[in-house]
């Protein structure tokens, strides 16, 4: 981590304070991104650190064989769990499923549009909140300019975290869960990547439009490939490298035809393209971190209540040490419409992760993936209606070959997935 945080300062600061010289978004060199990055993870690391030379401290000393006290069972929850791993646990498990294929169709019917409804409701409001609070000004007047601008992005991350925490632990408490095993310091690494994953993407609307966030995460998929093909030596079916061509060709319409002389907000520049890649980095690694945490017998809201329980304390740390907290509650208490966007922000938040545990639980990962799909088309399609981002007639149409890329991988995977479960079948050709 130190050595790429300090590669990415000798080769983005030239750019970076080029950009926070031009954009009217940042009032001084305190609000430059890779400052308040460098902030953030200091931040963290004074409670990474300590929490670090504990766990080895236990672990060297062979606390749970000579461990007693009051503190023992907390410290072998967090330091030693149950190391015993048992098979991944499936959301979707085989009773649910088979009472959802014995139930009727207009039941499914139903509960297939309360998911949807439900996931769209959540991630639609929440993408609009995001970029209103974002982009936009408090308490402006008459008098263009006068309004204050919410600044700090990781007082949002906790903002969301906290309310996820409490809603995936009253979850945990209602509802019955599996016996937990995994050692709970372990959450910490998903937390890590999954804060400042979600911070980048805050941070990233201050220099790139909306649209383009949105198709930069439709795109993942091509550097998790490439990763998977010189990290993991995976091997790729042909279809998936055709989709992948055409994401990126999708994609490259779209930046390219975007014009620099509107408003601030739909300018991409070069920080805001190394944000976005620090979004998906980080995100790739959280997504592949949990994969492993689910060895361990574990719900998907045991992984959300231990993945944001780890995310508050290192949040709410590094904003207490910056002293941030109490500017952005200060913030928050001279402006009532932020303090309801931040709310409600938390909300779909959280809201939103329940809905994704439930829709693929329900009718599996394909008709999640469509439903998300569909919701990124609609997200762009609202953002240039609300907040005026102009897109060209060669912009759209990348646009559209991004998403018939991304439906193409869809049908494909669950085509290659009906010919698996066929006995005797010639086996699918990977490069």
């Amino acid at each position: 981590m130190p050595v790429f945080l300090w590669s990415l300062c000798w080769c983005v600061l030239p750019s970076v304070l080029a950009d926070a010289d031009d954009a009217s978004l940042l009032g001084g060199w305190q609000d430059v991104w890779l400052f308040r990055l460098f902030l953030n993870v200091l931040g963290y690391a004074t409670i990474i650190i300590p929490g670090y030379f504990l766990i080895s401290y236990f672990k060297r000393n062979n606390y749970l064989e000579t461990g007693r006290g009051l503190c023992f069972p907390l410290i072998k929850t967090c330091v030693f769990g149950n190391e015993a791993k048992s098979a991944l646990l499936d959301d979707a498990s085989p009773a649910v499923r088979n009472e959802s294929e014995s139930s009727s169709s207009a039941r499914q019917a139903v509960k297939l549009l309360f998911c949807a409804a439900g996931l769209q409701a959540s991630y639609l409001t929440w993408g609009v909140l995001q970029e209103r609070v974002m982009t936009r000004s408090y308490g402006a007047g008459e008098a263009e300019g006068s309004g204050e601008r919410f600044r700090d992005s990781q007082f949002l991350v906790f903002m969301n975290r906290i309310l996820a925490l409490t809603v995936s632990g009253l979850w945990c408490v209602l509802l019955k869960q599996p016996r937990h095993g995994a050692p709970m310091y372990k959450y910490s690494f998903a937390s890590l990547s999954n804060i400042l994953s979600s911070w980048c993407q805050y941070e990233a609307l201050k220099y790139i439009s909306f649209p383009t966030q949105v198709l930069a995460k439709a795109s993942k998929v091509i550097p998790v490939m490439l990763m998977g093909k010189i990290v993991s030596h995976k091997s790729y079916e042909y279809w998936e490298y055709f989709t992948a061509v055409l994401i990126s060709l999708g994609v490259s319409m779209f930046l390219l035809s975007s014009s620099s002389d509107k408003h601030p907000s739909t300018v991409t520049t070069f920080s805001g393209v190394v944000i976005l890649g620090g979004y998906i980095v980080f995100d790739s690694f959280t997504s592949n971190w949990q994969d492993n945490l689910f060895k361990y017998k574990m719900s998907s809201v045991q992984m959300m209540f231990g993945v944001n329980l780890f995310s508050c304390l290192l949040t709410v740390g590094s904003l207490l040490e910056q002293g941030a907290l109490f500017d952005s509650l200060g913030f928050m208490t001279r402006h009532s419409e932020f303090a309801m966007h931040a709310v409600l922000l938390s909300v779909c938040s959280a809201c939103g992760q329940l809905f994704i545990f439930y829709t693929i639980s329900q009718f599996g990962a394909a008709v999640f993936t469509i439903i998300m799909t569909l919701r990124q088309a609609i997200a762009i399609l609202l953002s240039c209606f609300l907040y005026g981002h102009a897109v060209t007639l060669v912009g759209g149409f990348g646009v559209g070959v991004v998403f018939l890329a991304l439906f193409l991988r869809i049908y494909a995977r669950s085509r290659v997935k009906k010919s698996s479960k066929r006995p005797a079948q010639t086996p699918v050709q990977k490069v």
